[in-house]
């Protein structure tokens, strides 16, 4: 799955627009390598967020391409 489509999908960021300008600007890390929106994502990849002055790390648990709200958390592993 698309990294930007991922990021959606579990909620870490609300619109995949936004998923999309935040790996194009450099701020979203996939394995610790700057990561393009287009990158692929599977289960096991440590995907670290750069919010303003805070970063938000998360462990890729499973890929589903829909996911209902209260199952999002299941995707993904805070660290």
């Amino acid at each position: 799955m698309r990294l930007d489509k991922f990021l959606k999908v579990s909620r870490l960021i609300k619109r995949r627009t936004v998923a999309n300008e935040a790996c194009d600007s450099g701020r979203v890390m996939l394995n610790g390598v700057p990561a393009r929106a287009s990158a692929n994502v599977k289960p096991g990849d440590v995907i670290t967020i750069s919010f303003g002055n805070r970063d938000v790390k998360a462990e890729v648990l499973k890929v589903q391409e829909t996911v209902r709200k209260e199952e999002a958390d299941e995707l993904i592993r805070y660290l």
